[in-house]
């Protein structure tokens, strides 16, 4: 599943970035958005794009279009 599938509210783990562009992936890992992480998704604006996560206790804010290329699993 990507994260782009996730309902507002429901919080997910980071599996893979492999899907992500090189200059995003670098920009996400130093934002916190590493393989194990908890992400929580916040809220959509109200067009769909971009998402609010909350990782780390931090507000981010990332395009839909990069959020489909950050695989997650909602299992414990």
């Amino acid at each position: 599943m990507n994260l782009a599938e996730l309902e507002a509210g429901r919080a997910a783990r980071v599996i893979s970035l492999d899907n992500v562009p090189v200059v995003a992936k670098k920009k996400l890992m130093v934002m916190g958005v590493l393989p194990n992480t908890e992400v929580k998704i916040v809220r959509f604006a109200p067009m769909g794009d971009p998402i609010q996560l909350r990782v780390r206790g931090f507000d981010v804010a990332v395009r839909k279009s990069l959020a489909t290329a950050i695989e997650v699993t909602t299992d414990a």
